[in-house]
């Protein structure tokens, strides 16, 4: 039964899940799930974490190893591996079709992720 997240115990288990149906489809009883937990873990970490001050690239990084995700599961939102490494080392910037996808998937406010990466303000 999903519930609302009170305790780390809780986050953690469905971190879990999340990995366990990350691939599930959009609009079936998995992909219906899984969107309940990703609202539910970015609820419960907005609630709980300040996680405003990251810069964006470390808090994609933070938040794939979370899921335990590599480069290649951000494939479909970001490009080639090509790509996802310029981007995660800071030489090319997000788009915003990226940041929607990012946002949804990992679970992250967009906020953070439109917010100046440390090299950019360098």
């Amino acid at each position: 039964m999903i519930k609302i997240i009170q305790n780390d115990s809780t986050y953690q288990d469905y971190l879990a899940r999340i990995d366990e149906i990350f691939d599930a489809k959009k609009g079936t009883e998995k992909g219906d799930e899984l969107e309940l937990l990703v609202t539910l873990v970015r609820l419960y970490e907005q609630e709980n974490f300040h996680l405003t001050s990251l810069d964006p690239i470390e808090a994609i990084k933070n938040r794939m190893e979370d899921l335990n995700l590599k480069n290649k599961d951000l494939e479909p939102i970001m490009g080639d591996a090509g790509n996802i490494s310029k981007i995660l080392s800071g030489k090319r910037a997000l788009t915003v079709d990226m940041i929607r996808g990012l946002s949804e998937v990992l679970g992250l406010p967009t906020e953070i992720l439109v917010g100046k990466s440390k090299k950019e303000l360098a």
